[in-house]
């Protein structure tokens, strides 16, 4: 790839990341205002719509941010990118709610160093998010009084990363995928206590707490395929994440609702821009695709994170479980060499993923489950429009918890190109 193409890919991204920086919402569970936020396991939009498939199986048409091992089958340059919307409806039992929010959720590069042989990527996208609007009503001991919390967050942890994929052996590849982690999250919890006739008691209390963070990380992943037949091939793939402690910068404050954010303002500061970091435990991949080349394939992965030894940013340990998750999938594309009918051509893919998730209330474990389905449709011979919708359950009535029904929907596109890769006959 000539320096002019390195040039002309890295414009791309510096460009959309102005967007991301303006234009990136997330809608995300209640259940964010534990830990550090919703995690990001289900990849691009054609991982998305297959179940989270990416560890054991990609194709070269599309960028692979799930395991870098896997980009070794990109062949040609690919661009890629995907706006989603999310809505939420929150039932406790007794009255409903809904959550929702969208924006640009990621960008992706992927182009052969040597084709086939060794690859890299660039992107940008979300690795956890927080969102949620919560108010939480309890009487007062030994009084009339009410108390009512008014619990807010926004915010979460993005990535800009760079990958590379090489070809150890025959048919096995290895990946890595460096990180630079940014963002931000804001929490706010505002007291207020009321008497019987609601008239406010006291003065009313915010805690305002901002976690900035800046570090680095890192994900390794392997790729194996095992030729059966002429068509048909078993893959076998396996990622390892490291994030760890993860360094930042936190802002507490205790005081007038409308005044904790600032930190001139009159109230307690608890942490003025103090130094440190909150620890995100390791996270570990496996899976298994079988496929039948431009027909069908099958796949079944796993990944766990142990979010028992989570820590936060003041050095506590939260009652959290580790997250797994199980996820089967399947695409079939009924003729791809039918250049007459582009939705013939196309690729088609549901799946089905159940997750532990790593909140655990009243004893009571929050689990999620959910149904997807998606499509990849080509609008040339390269490039293709990419959808993907996923609809489930998470948590329970049971034990004074919270349900949520949510529906996510992601539309994107890859523009593949091979012209970058190949040097002009004529001029």
């Amino acid at each position: 790839m000539s320096s002019k193409n390195w040039l002309k890919s890295m414009g791309v991204l510096c460009t959309l990341l102005l967007f991301t920086e303006v234009g990136a919402q997330t809608s995300s569970s209640t259940y964010s205002a534990l830990g550090i936020g919703e995690f990001n396991y289900s990849g691009l939009t054609q991982n998305q719509g297959m179940g989270g498939m990416g560890i054991s199986y990609g194709t070269g048409w599309q960028a692979n941010n799930v395991n870098p091992a896997i980009t070794t089958r990109n062949t040609i340059f690919n661009f890629q990118a995907a706006l989603n919307y999310k809505t939420i409806n929150v039932d406790n039992g007794t009255e409903t709610s809904k959550v929702d929010g969208g924006g640009l959720s990621y960008i992706a590069l992927s182009f052969p160093i040597k084709a086939g042989k060794f690859t890299s990527g660039m992107g940008l996208g979300q690795i956890t998010s927080v969102n949620y609007r919560l108010r939480v009503e309890s009487e007062v001991a030994n009084s009339d009084f009410k108390a009512n919390n008014f619990l807010r967050g926004d915010g979460g942890i993005s990535e800009a990363y760079i990958n590379f994929g090489y070809l150890l052996a025959k048919n096995l590849s290895i990946g890595f995928h460096g990180s630079y982690l940014f963002g931000s999250t804001i929490r706010s919890n505002q007291l207020i206590v009321t008497d019987e006739d609601g008239m406010t008691v006291g003065s009313a209390s915010e805690y305002y707490e901002r976690l900035t963070v800046s570090d680095v990380g890192f994900k390794v992943g392997g790729h194996y395929q095992l030729k059966l037949s002429e068509k048909g091939n078993l893959h076998f793939g396996a990622i390892y994440q490291k994030l760890g402690n993860v360094s930042g910068t936190g802002f507490a404050k205790l005081a007038a609702i409308g005044q904790a954010s600032d930190p001139e303002t009159d109230g307690d500061l608890i942490a003025d821009d103090v130094k440190g970091s909150i620890y995100i435990p390791n996270r570990y991949g496996f899976g298994v695709t079988y496929e039948k080349m431009n027909k069908f394939a099958i796949a079944l992965e796993g990944q766990l994170q142990d979010f028992a030894k989570y820590q936060n940013f003041f050095g506590e340990e939260l009652d959290l479980q580790e997250t797994k998750k199980v996820a089967l999938g399947f695409q079939i594309v009924p003729d791809y060499l039918n250049f007459d009918n582009l939705l013939l051509r196309g690729t088609y893919r549901f799946g089905i993923e159940w997750m532990q998730t790593p909140y655990y209330l009243n004893q009571t474990n929050i689990d999620d489950i959910g149904f997807t389905l998606g499509a990849s449709i080509p609008v040339n011979q390269l490039s293709l429009v990419n959808m993907a919708f996923k609809a489930g359950r998470r948590g329970t009535l049971d034990n004074g918890l919270i349900r949520e029904n949510y529906i996510n929907f992601t539309l994107g596109f890859s523009l593949n190109d091979n012209s970058w890769f190949y040097k002009r006959v004529f001029e």
